[in-house]
């Protein structure tokens, strides 16, 4: 039995907060977005979601639609990221975990308890919190949306100061929309 060989095209983009890895698929299909100074847990979780297969990264030849995105959302435009198709490996219940995280809308965060319950396992706020760490698509999955239960800044695999410098840009980003639609 071959192993099958995962090639997925890697791009390295400037962020206000460090520099940035995005990988896509063939298909442009959002696979990793992770931060250079964090480059050997991103190949530790694409190795643990990808365990059947061998992932080669070859550096892209143009932006993806994800890096264009991305930089749009660092620009203020936080919804461009929403749309971006992506494709995980994991678990079925992390993917579950993780197709809620993107129902969490910018400038809104809520607690690993209500993230248990929308998902409908309450009881599971512990494997929620798991699931949310071995994210792999952070920002674009936004696991930096997930605080503690009395809103207190949790473990972010990017470091908690761009869990902060995440926040407060989509916090600023909804106060924006919010003042545009009292206005008009």
């Amino acid at each position: 039995m071959s192993i099958q060989t995962q090639i997925f095209f890697l791009e390295r983009a400037p962020t206000p907060i460090g520099q940035m890895l995005i990988l896509s698929d063939d298909r442009q299909r959002l696979r990793a977005v992770d931060w250079q100074d964090f480059e050997a847990r991103m190949h530790r979780l694409l190795r643990t979601q990808y365990r059947k297969q061998d992932i080669e990264l070859r550096d892209a030849s143009q932006a993806s639609p994800a890096r264009l995105a991305l930089e749009a959302y660092f620009e203020g435009a936080v919804h461009e990221i929403d749309t971006l198709e992506v494709a995980t490996g994991g678990t079925d219940f992390q993917r579950q975990v993780w197709r809620a995280l993107r129902g969490i809308a910018g400038g809104e965060p809520i607690t690993y308890g209500v993230l248990a319950d929308r998902i409908a396992r309450p009881t599971a706020v512990r494997a929620v919190g798991l699931a949310n760490g071995a994210n792999p698509i952070g920002i674009v999955v936004p696991c930096h949306r997930v605080v503690g239960a009395n809103a207190s800044l949790t473990g972010y695999g990017g470091g908690l100061h761009r869990k902060r410098w995440l926040l407060d840009h989509e916090e600023r980003w909804r106060a924006r929309r919010i003042a545009g639609a009292a206005e008009a």
